[in-house]
């Protein structure tokens, strides 16, 4: 079995280490207090800085980066930090954005991570929509991640980026066994919009569960913002009421904590 440690750094942002590896998610590490404008309209205040400063997190082998131009996926903290990757891994317009090397992939082309002396990691890009049917020329391109390796006993580590519930998620329960799933929570929603969603709210992450089935779900992208409409208490409240075999999946990790995770 190889070894996988993740640390929650707080939002989006994780650190997962996999037998010499080294790869962050969506960096986020601006300090708090800054409102950060997403669009049409919409726009969210960070209320809580990183577990982890960018200059104490030591190097990083890759960056795994579900969107490049939300503030809460990439801040200004984050993006300083992209050049001094290995490598950038994202949607095909952030990586005609970002430059500087950066790759895009599209839902479900896969590229491969390579060292000496480490596992190769095949990384494949997974569905994600940001929001309501039709959301997409507004909000813009998306993806998740899955991560396969040898030595994975359960199955693949699956980022699922920001996205919603429907088909595109569907399609990763169909295609791929997952060991491992970081969901990206929070429920957000903006005065703007109404009701409208724009990632996954408690009922749906436990509908995501019971789809894809993880052997551990870990949440993330639940804390820290203020267009989180959702935190931890509604998503515990929810899988309270949840089956046991979906209940005994879930895992909380502490923040700023490395935590090995059977992969």
């Amino acid at each position: 079995m190889t070894g996988v440690r993740i640390t929650h750094i707080g939002g989006p942002t994780a650190l997962i280490e996999i037998d010499g590896w080294r790869l962050l998610t969506d960096p986020t590490f601006d300090a708090p207090g800054r409102r950060y404008a997403f669009g049409w309209g919409t726009s969210s205040r960070k209320l809580t800085g990183p577990a982890i400063a960018a200059p104490d997190l030591g190097p990083i082998d890759a960056v795994l980066l579900s969107h490049d131009h939300h503030g809460d996926n990439l801040d200004d903290a984050g993006r300083a930090l992209l050049p001094s990757a290995g490598r950038v891994l994202t949607t095909v317009a952030g990586a005609r954005r970002l430059g500087g090397g950066a790759h895009g992939l599209r839902p479900w082309e896969t590229t491969r991570l390579e060292a000496v002396g480490r596992p190769t990691i095949d990384v494949t890009a997974t569905p994600c929509r940001h929001g309501p049917p039709a959301s997409r020329i507004i909000v813009g391109d998306v993806i998740g991640f899955a991560l396969r390796f040898d030595g994975q006993e359960h199955g693949v580590l699956w980022i699922s980026g920001d996205t919603v519930l429907y088909d595109g998620v569907r399609q990763v329960a169909d295609r791929l066994r997952v060991g491992i799933a970081l969901l990206h929570l929070g429920g957000v929603r903006f005065p703007v919009t109404g009701p409208v969603r724009y990632s996954m709210t408690a009922e749906q992450a436990v509908e995501t569960v019971r789809l894809v089935r993880p052997r551990t779900a870990v949440p993330v992208h639940y804390e820290g913002w203020a267009h989180f409409a959702q935190g931890r208490d509604a998503v515990d409240r929810e899988f309270a009421g949840a089956p046991e075999d979906l209940r005994r999946r879930l895992r909380w990790l502490p923040l700023g904590e490395g935590v090995d995770v059977a992969s």
